[in-house]
């Protein structure tokens, strides 16, 4: 009765590896519309090279760092969870181990096995490691691998300023009648990678993802340029 378990192991680790690469495409992805917004929006007010580096980085590291502080205490709140679950489940291991045993064995029942086939499973579940049975049968939670904040907040902050890093230096580094195409450009390609990515990590349909995503970006960058422009215009 160990395959089974050591299935569960498997696609476990794969859906937690899946749920951090969403972040990270997702993570990107604000990072490219928020910061192509700020930069473009800006550009419409100004030509300024100085201008646009310093509006920029500012939204870089505000974005960044606000991702990775939202992530923190999110994931933080998750894990406080996840140990308050383990530990009543320790608590009811140890003051009522036979009543559990009969919720182990009702639990694998449940997934499909014969009731002498779930109770065997039980019993010889919970002679390994009770506390890891119940916890992955019954919690979801992999008691070995719960979540990080410290991991995530990083992730975020790192996707986030990866994908920043495009608009801005898409908008700083090209002459200034090229500045504009060349960041529009830049972005709706990424933002298509991006929609890519995570429709086929959600195993959707791709192209409805990818036009969705390229329709935000440029939404954000044709509303922020016209109001840079018109405050530019006003002297603002």
């Amino acid at each position: 009765m160990t395959e089974p378990t050591h299935a569960e192991a498997h696609e476990g680790s794969l859906g937690s590896r899946l749920n951090w690469l969403r972040a990270a495409v997702l993570g990107a992805n604000d990072g490219i519309v928020s910061t192509a917004g700020l930069v473009v929006g800006v550009a419409g007010a100004t030509e300024s090279r100085s201008a646009l580096l310093t509006a920029g980085l500012a939204g870089l590291l505000a974005g960044s760092m606000s991702m990775a502080a939202g992530e923190y205490v999110s994931v933080s709140t998750q894990r406080d969870s996840e140990q308050a679950a383990l530990a009543l489940e320790r608590r009811e291991l140890r003051e009522q181990p036979e009543a559990e045993l009969d919720e182990l064995t009702e639990l694998l029942r449940e997934r499909g096995l014969s009731s002498e086939v779930a109770r065997e499973a039980a019993e010889q579940l919970t002679e390994r490691d009770a506390l890891k049975a119940h916890a992955r049968v019954e919690l979801g939670i992999d008691p070995d691998d719960l979540t990080n904040p410290w991991h995530a907040a990083w992730a975020s902050f790192l996707a986030f300023t990866v994908g920043a890093l495009l608009p801005l230096l898409a908008i700083v580094l090209p002459p200034v009648d090229w500045r504009l195409p060349v960041t529009v450009a830049s972005v709706l390609v990424a933002l298509a990678g991006t929609g890519w990515s995570s429709a086929r990590l959600g195993s959707a349909a791709a192209g409805r993802a990818v036009l969705r995503n390229m329709g935000g970006g440029a939404l954000a960058m044709g509303v922020t340029y016209a109001v840079g422009a018109l405050l530019g215009a006003a002297g603002v």
